[in-house]
């Protein structure tokens, strides 16, 4: 199997499967990337660990700090305690929640890492319509979407 062909189905995994943790299983938040590989998490009770990263995610899932995880516990580790069986997205936490297998400790954090998403986005969109601005000189600004129009008023 090429390496594209390898990506795309462990995308199309990861966004696309609904996982629900088992009784050995764990959801967890990741605290830092200490790197080869590992990723330093945190328990909904406070338990802080490593976890590996199996090699059909390696250079195909980006993990990055405040995401959330589903781990298996490992027996014989000391330091790495677990390895990554999922990465859940917003869409996962928000369906998790909704049938309450999200663990109460997360709940605010998973509520704050989804508005700084949002709150992102919006300032990410805000240069493009300052730029628009600085070209034509605008003081109003009609946008015409399918059947609406909208005016946007700039005032001095």
């Amino acid at each position: 199997m090429s390496q594209a062909t390898k990506r795309k189905h462990v995308v199309k995994e990861v966004l696309g499967e609904h996982m629900v943790p088992s009784d050995q299983q764990q959801i967890v938040r990741v605290l830092r990337t200490p790197g080869n590989n590992l990723h330093e998490v945190e328990t909904a009770e406070g338990q802080r660990f490593l976890v590996s990263m199996p090699s059909k995610y390696r250079k195909n899932i980006w993990i990055k700090r405040g995401d959330f995880l589903i781990v298996d516990p490992i027996e014989e580790g000391e330091k790495v305690k677990a390895e990554i069986s999922f990465v859940l997205c917003k869409d996962h936490v928000r369906s998790l929640q909704k049938e309450g297998l999200w663990p109460e400790a997360f709940s605010e954090v998973a509520e704050k890492h989804n508005n700084r998403n949002s709150f992102r986005q919006c300032c990410q969109m805000l240069p493009r319509v300052v730029a628009l601005f600085d070209i034509h000189h605008l003081w109003s600004l009609r946008v015409d979407l399918m059947t609406s129009s909208y005016n946007l008023l700039i005032f001095p």
